[in-house]
């Protein structure tokens, strides 16, 4: 039977800091990798690698398979040079989608193929004392944005002599604040916490010292921002897979700011009903402070895996963030709420015994359990 476990704050809050301090915009995650594998290692869990990177951490269960998964992303967003610009400044496209009202003013570093060089993502009209009030009337959008390079480049040919090119990665200066309240800002919350969620809930299990009822992987993607996520790192012994991201905060949103939120359904559709409720029995059962949720202009690892192909049951538990894919800021006490829940599930069982195979009969088929009409 699950119980409830003790979920160690001081470790999300130290691996959250160690993971927003490496920069990882899609198609740049080696590093991360890296150190996610170091510290699945570190709790002893093991792991296999895709080609790519992707991550397929392995608590094993009583059962081999089928088993489940639970799911995050530790690619961000970030900026790529499009062009070298005539006055020693770079032309500059998102990786991954976020408006170019959160892109001003951000510190960053620019990765040629030999050096780092530091910089500021600015409007091209970046000066009231030059412009006057067209500074306020100038556009949002990328077109209108470029890099300032904190080196001594005006001119087309001082970027070609530094090395620069376009192609070069750039990454935005993350910004972490921990306050004593329980409160973090930071960029990329948005997937580095929930990351460090469910490597909590990964060592509250293993150091429990009970066993699980069947394998669970713990899958770290690297493309999720541009929507490729979990189709490259699913195997198909995997029956349900939960994924963690962020839940965003907002008026005619219903995503619980210091809990966990089950999401009932995002861009993509209906996730899984059976699962969903298991999740929320879960919750009931354990104390933990949640609510429900659903999001009309957003997708995560479960959709990438379903249009891969896979017929797996799906799920999506967020942790709270405020102002997602901006400055964002989320709590403490959502971390942990969502840790415990994933604790829990991995101790208990599978939503189904049926979906040991692929295709069965329709007997063991479950029911929805819906309420009757009663005339009144």
């Amino acid at each position: 039977m699950a119980q409830r476990l003790s979920i160690d704050r001081d470790y999300i809050q130290g691996v959250l800091q160690r993971l927003l301090e490496i920069p990882s915009p899609t198609g740049f995650t080696d590093n991360i990798v890296h150190a996610v594998c170091n510290e699945l290692s570190a709790l002893g869990v093991g792991y296999e690698l895709t080609r790519r990177g992707a991550i397929r951490g392995n608590i094993r269960g009583r059962r081999y398979s089928p088993d489940r998964a639970i799911i995050g992303h530790l690619d961000t967003i970030g900026a790529m040079v499009k062009g070298l610009k005539g006055n020693g400044r770079l032309e500059v496209v998102p990786i991954g989608t976020w408006s170019a009202r959160f892109a001003e003013g951000a510190r960053v570093t620019v990765f040629t193929d030999e050096e780092a060089f530091r910089g500021t993502i600015l409007p091209l009209k970046s000066s009231g004392h030059v412009y006057d009030a067209a500074v306020d009337e100038q556009p949002v959008s990328w077109e209108n944005l470029e890099v300032r390079v904190d080196a001594r480049c005006h001119s087309l040919g001082d970027l070609l002599e530094l090395g620069f090119h376009v192609g070069d990665y750039i990454a935005v200066d993350p910004q972490p604040e921990f306050s004593e309240n329980g409160f973090i800002n930071s960029r990329h919350l948005d997937d580095k916490a929930g990351v460090a969620a469910i490597l909590a809930a990964a060592k509250a299990v293993v150091e429990s010292g009970q066993e699980i009822p069947l394998d669970c992987h713990l899958l770290l993607t690297i493309s999720e921002e541009v929507g490729v996520g979990a189709s490259h790192v699913l195997h198909g012994d995997v029956a349900e897979m939960v994924s963690i991201d962020n839940g965003t905060l907002a008026p005619g949103q219903n995503t619980s700011e210091y809990g966990a939120t089950v999401t009932m359904q995002d861009s993509s559709g209906p996730f899984d009903y059976h699962l969903t409720h298991n999740l929320l029995e879960l919750c009931r059962e354990h104390q933990i402070v949640h609510s429900r949720d659903i999001f009309k202009y957003y997708r995560s690892d479960s959709a990438a895996a379903l249009e891969a192909g896979n017929d797996i049951r799906t799920a999506l538990v967020c942790f709270a963030v405020d102002a997602s894919h901006g400055w964002e800021r989320t709590h403490m006490d959502s971390l942990a709420a969502v840790a415990q829940l994933l604790a829990v599930y991995m101790q208990a069982p599978a939503a189904f015994q049926r979906d040991k195979a692929a295709l069965g009969p329709l007997s063991d088929f479950p029911h929805l359990d819906v309420p009757e009409h009663e005339d009144r």
